[in-house]
């Protein structure tokens, strides 16, 4: 357990931070006015529905890099290193080119029209920071695998500390500089991420701890077989992502339909949920981490022991959370908006994602888990029957086919994550198994 917290504590806080990032918007949005702060609870989900695949996607990399590093390969790192590059821009381009045509979905998707014209600005904006984004998350990627994970706190937060001023520059329009609201936001964070990205490639390049590794050494050209190794490993995992989050994401755009308070109302619970979330995501890597390097290094009992920690870890934050979401709602709400009742829908919404607080956590650990095994494909398709085979359909009913808005798609929400939890903690209690995994019962 102590390896595993001081693994996972600079993970949780870089997550933090990134999550944090959503605070400063919709902060700054909430303020701005009711509109803006729809607007970019819309163009949010927007941009990180599609997201969700390439960084799931990249997630193969830390995994890859600790196997090879428990197994006494570091020599290999390095040009895999260099694949994984070429394969995340190419996942930037493809999605710099998806936001470019997206905003043309949001009418057909019955965006009030009100919500609209900021959620394209900020779609807009933000597109341009997205092979920036996927370039960050590669490097940040390799140093999880070696079981560096300062990075990306200090990155994290350095971003962080850029963004608000940025942001709130553009989005009120200070010092003579035009007031862009939604827009201005998502031009700060496409700014931000370069600034992350050329700042993490410096890091690399001149830190004499990955100076063995060779990372720049020498410019390669695309391995085909090796990023298909990369793919085959991690799309499952980028679509296992997409599907989780796909799961909120559309639950804020079907909330979008309903009008500018309950979609405003949504943004700030599911960005406190959200924050949340960035604990256990983080003990979720810092798990895949440990699970590939016991693997590596052929302890299949430390496999579990690794999983286990993080399981017992996790249980203790996540209650933490819950009492939190419980006690605090409105006070937390109070730090968003002024708006009366855009502010008593919110706290209300925090009451049902206290309830989901330890089957997300169960869940985020054992997909971390399998990860650590290369076990992707079967939890994708677990993924899919929990949150939209059961999730999406129970929250869509409740909310919008019996009217029960968005608490209607927050029961589903429990349900999809509740599923997901009892699923795929029983596929890693039977993949982690001694005799399944064909390893010694002890470590070497």
């Amino acid at each position: 357990m102590r390896a595993s917290a001081i693994l996972a504590a600079p993970l949780v806080l870089g997550h933090l931070a990134t999550g944090l990032i959503s605070f400063v918007d919709s902060v700054i949005a909430g303020h701005h006015g009711t509109d803006t702060l729809a607007s970019v609870s819309v163009g949010t989900a927007m941009f990180w529905l599609p997201v969700m695949i390439p960084m799931g996607t990249l997630m193969a990399l830390p995994a890859a890099v600790s196997q090879l590093d428990g197994g006494a390969r570091r020599h290999e790192i390095g040009a895999l290193f260099r694949q994984a590059l070429w394969l995340s821009v190419g996942l930037g381009l493809l999605l710099f080119a998806f936001m470019t045509v997206a905003t043309a979905a949001l009418e057909p998707m019955g965006i009030a029209a009100g919500i609209r014209p900021g959620a394209e600005a900020f779609l807009r904006g933000i597109r341009w920071g997205v092979p920036a984004l996927t370039l960050y998350l590669c490097m940040r990627y390799l140093c999880d695998g070696l079981h560096w994970t300062l990075p990306t706190m200090l990155f994290g937060f350095g971003g962080l500390l850029l963004l608000v001023p940025i942001g709130y520059t553009l989005t009120w329009g200070l010092f003579g500089l035009p007031e862009l609201g939604a827009g201005g936001l998502g031009l700060a964070s496409a700014a931000m991420m370069w600034a992350q990205a050329l700042a993490f490639a410096l890091y690399l390049w001149r830190s004499p701890r990955f100076a063995q590794l060779n990372l720049f050494e020498r410019f390669d050209g695309p391995d085909w077989p090796a990023i298909r190794g990369l793919l085959a490993t991690g799309l499952p995992v980028g679509v296992t992502v997409a599907m989780e989050g796909g799961l909120f994401i559309t639950t804020a755009l079907l909330i979008g339909r309903l009008g500018e308070i309950p979609a405003a109302a949504h943004q700030i619970a599911i960005n406190v949920a959200a924050l949340c979330f960035m604990i256990p995501m983080g003990l979720a890597e810092a798990t895949t981490v440990r699970v590939g390097h016991a693997l590596g290094r052929s302890d299949a009992s430390g496999v579990r022991r690794a999983a286990f920690a993080g399981y017992t870890i996790m249980l203790g934050t996540q209650l933490g959370s819950a009492l939190l979401l419980l006690a605090g709602n409105e006070f937390v709400v109070g730090f968003y908006t002024a708006d009366a009742a855009v502010a008593a829908l919110a706290a209300s919404l925090l009451l049902y994602a206290a309830a989901f607080q330890f089957p997300d956590g169960i869940q985020v650990l054992s997909a971390g888990a399998l990860r650590g095994l290369k076990d992707t494909r079967v939890p994708m398709v677990l993924a899919a029957i929990a949150y939209w085979g059961i999730g999406m359909p129970l929250g869509a009913g409740l909310g919008l086919g019996l009217g029960w808005g968005p608490k209607g798609m927050w029961i589903g929400l429990i349900a999809g994550l509740s599923f997901a939890a009892v699923l795929l903690s029983s596929r890693f209690l039977r993949a982690s198994a001694p005799q399944r995994l064909k390893l010694p019962a002890t470590g070497a």
